[in-house]
């Protein structure tokens, strides 16, 4: 498994988790529920890791992200 992102934005997380699974790529979301510890506040960021067979066509799906610099 390798990171793709690392990140605090649960939009972000839920929209990659979808596009992920839309092209065949299934995700793996660590440190969901860190936010037990941290209080709820988001402060803790998420990481989004895939197999390292899917990383280069993951990376792909990620730029396209809405908010990203490649986001037309």
């Amino acid at each position: 498994m390798r990171e793709l992102v690392r990140t605090t934005d649960p939009v972000l997380i839920s929209w990659l988790e979808a596009a992920l699974r839309a092209e065949g790529i299934e995700p793996l979301v660590l440190d969901l529920h860190m936010s037990v510890l941290e209080g709820s506040v988001a402060l803790l960021p998420r990481r989004v890791m895939v197999a390292g067979d899917d990383f280069a066509a993951a990376r792909s799906i990620l730029s396209h992200a809405p908010g990203s610099p490649d986001d037309g």
